[in-house]
């Protein structure tokens, strides 16, 4: 059984910064592509960012490139989503998934295999 824990979440005035963690137990992390999606009251789940099994490459949504940054320790079976300048209308339910397979279809949800219960983000003005 494969479990994702997802943690980090708060408030924070526009501007700041938070860092999330998503801890992954029940098999080995390494073989997982990791990604991040969020979720606004009323709209669909949407991509944020996703990393590769080695870390060694990742994507981002146009909407926080060059704000966000994902990271993972495969040590630590964790990864993590920093997140700089941070503004309201990135309040949102934030969720990591894992990836079995590697799909290039990184941007999709149904491309991922697991999923954490999420973790609120709120901005404020």
């Amino acid at each position: 059984q494969v479990q994702l824990v997802e943690s980090g979440g708060g408030l924070v005035q526009a501007g700041g910064s938070l860092r999330l963690s998503c801890a992954v137990s029940g098999r080995t992390f390494s073989t997982y592509a990791m990604g991040w999606f969020r979720q606004a009251p009323g709209k669909e789940r949407e991509f944020v960012a996703d990393i590769s099994r080695s870390g060694s490459g990742a994507h981002y949504a146009d909407s926080v490139k060059g704000r966000f940054t994902i990271s993972r320790d495969n040590a630590k079976n964790t990864v993590y989503l920093q997140m700089n300048s941070l503004k309201p209308e990135d309040t949102s339910v934030y969720y990591c998934a894992a990836d079995d397979n590697g799909s290039t279809y990184y941007w999709r949800r149904a491309s991922y295999d697991y999923w954490g219960q999420g973790t609120q983000v709120t901005v404020s003005s």
